[in-house]
């Protein structure tokens, strides 16, 4: 068939073009010196210009067309006919936006995220606050271009749909409600455990940091062929193929849990990106089935695994060989009490599993409000402080710690904080369905052999890449819809077992 070999080409050509953006924009957050901003800005314009170009070409959308017939009558499950879905759905997207539209967003971004670099170093958020100014505006504009779909019941429906495909803001409000109501209670009860402090106390040099975390990365599966890990200042992942997955940590000579976990984080990642199918490789198949899945396998990695007691049996003696002190006079019972306690903290990448949700929600309220006009960029450091005393108790000290402590708004990211949360309800979920599938993944974990839980999550999740939504995806690895209820009886569990609750607090469960 002409028509499916010419859409095979331009999904080559699209997805080629995603790599090379992928690999600018990691550079510009690893290796690219400051002064280069305003050229990498201009790089990113002229690349969003030719893909958006290549997206919106009317020729891919006939050529959708005369493939309709055909793929009605195929396996709805077969690779090209949801790679035929995936483009579709892409190109009807893209088609409203105006180039020109696209292509001052990806500069804006790239501007916005160099001067959050230098408001964040000279905690000075009026370096930032015109860049977040231009990127509110811009996406006030993009939203316009969807004003006469009836596809999208609010504006920032549009923006989670590009970052979670179907998510609404309703549906999100719900996860909400029902999180904070729960959470509280639970976080009053544990945090009371008396609890404070860093997860590890001491100092830790970054020189005797980098075996240990070389030697736990290796230990889950990162291949030193196909993988590489590179300091930056907000810790992230990017792949450019299934055989080029990019790493990033930040080293804390004070707080090893920094490099510790969010190595843990981006391995989840990574490990996603590097067990896609290789028959989807140069395909727009080859990417997430959605973001919340992408964090339901950071945060799975980060927490269900690197927070358990089977993992804290395997990783302690690896933490003593490297470090000794303190770590000699513990064992795996006190890791696992430590690394579970609950803190309210102001950092969110910080933030442990039972404040961390508190932590999201803060952010979708105040982007929210932004997104509906009913909150000015002047107004924002304010509203992040009142929002940070009354979902957590805390006073914030400084913008650092505050309002320029996340790099997504400064990237132009609007829309993606709930993934996060998303990415947790998921994840328990997935973890539920794995167990019951390997009876005995806790006793390989605690013996460091994480070779079934990752082929379990290549057949169930990885593999498929876009192929299937989110939605559709745990439901075929589970065979439920997304809940909150197995994520709140997770962590409570947890925290009984760990000995941080005496008593349970969600009780009578549902």
């Amino acid at each position: 068939m002409n028509e499916l070999a010419e859409l095979h080409r331009r999904a080559r050509e699209i997805a080629d073009l995603n790599g090379i953006g992928g690999l600018l924009l990691w550079d510009q957050n690893t290796m690219m010196p400051p002064g280069g901003a305003s050229a990498r800005a201009d790089q990113f314009e002229a690349l969003e210009r030719i893909q958006h170009s290549r997206l919106t070409d009317p020729q891919l959308g006939r050529i959708l067309e005369e493939l309709a017939p055909w793929a009605a009558s195929e396996d709805p499950d077969s690779d090209d006919v949801r790679l035929i879905a995936t483009l579709k759905r892409d190109h009807e997207k893209a088609v409203r936006v105006p180039t020109d539209l696209a292509a001052e967003m990806s500069s804006a971004a790239a501007h916005a995220q160099q001067a959050w670099l230098e408001a964040r170093e000279r905690s000075d958020f009026a370096r930032f606050a015109p860049a977040l100014e231009r990127i509110l505006e811009l996406q006030q504009r993009y939203i316009a271009c969807f004003d006469d779909t009836g596809e999208y019941a609010h504006p920032y429906d549009i923006l989670l749909d590009d970052y979670e495909p179907g998510l609404t803001t309703a549906e999100i409000r719900d996860i909400f409600g029902v999180l904070q109501q729960e959470l509280v209670p639970l976080v009053s009860a544990a945090a009371a455990a008396g609890e404070d402090g860093r997860l590890f106390p001491g100092q830790f040099p970054v020189e005797r940091q980098k075996p240990f975390a070389e030697e736990l990365l290796h230990a889950l599966g990162y291949n030193a062929e196909h993988w590489r890990l590179d300091p930056s200042v907000h810790p992230f992942a990017r792949s450019m193929a299934h055989t080029d997955v990019r790493l990033t940590t930040r080293w804390e000579p004070d707080d090893l849990s920094m490099a510790f976990y969010s190595c843990l984080h981006e391995f989840g990642h990574g490990l996603y990106e590097a067990q896609m199918s290789p028959s989807h490789y140069r395909t727009t198949l080859a990417d997430a089935a959605g973001l919340g899945t992408h964090e339901s396998q950071s945060r799975l990695w980060e927490n269900l695994v690197g927070r358990g007691k089977p993992f804290c049996d395997w990783v302690l003696p690896v933490m003593q060989r490297h470090f000794g002190h303190p770590f000699d006079a513990w064992n795996a019972g006190e890791l696992y009490r430590a690394v579970n306690q609950v803190r309210l903290s102001l950092i969110r990448i910080e933030a442990d599993e039972t404040t961390y949700n508190l932590h999201i929600a803060l952010r979708f309220e105040l982007e929210l409000a932004m997104v509906e006009g009913r909150l000015s960029v002047a107004d924002l450091p304010d509203a992040w402080d009142e929002a940070t005393h009354r979902l957590l108790g805390l006073e914030t000290p400084s913008i650092h710690e505050g309002v320029l402590q996340d790099i997504h708004w400064g990237a132009g990211m609007i829309g993606y904080f709930p993934t996060y949360t998303i990415g947790n309800l998921m994840a328990a979920q997935l973890w539920q369905g794995l167990r019951a599938e390997l009876p005995d993944v806790d006793d390989a974990i605690a013996a460091g052999d994480f070779g079934p839980l990752r082929e379990w999550l290549r057949d169930n999740i990885h593999r498929h890449g876009r192929k299937f939504d989110s939605r559709e995806l745990l439901r075929r690895a589970t065979g439920e819809d997304l809940q909150v209820e197995p994520f709140l009886v997770y962590l409570e569990d947890k925290l009984l077992d760990a000995g941080l609750l005496t008593a349970p607090v969600r009780v009578p469960r549902s």
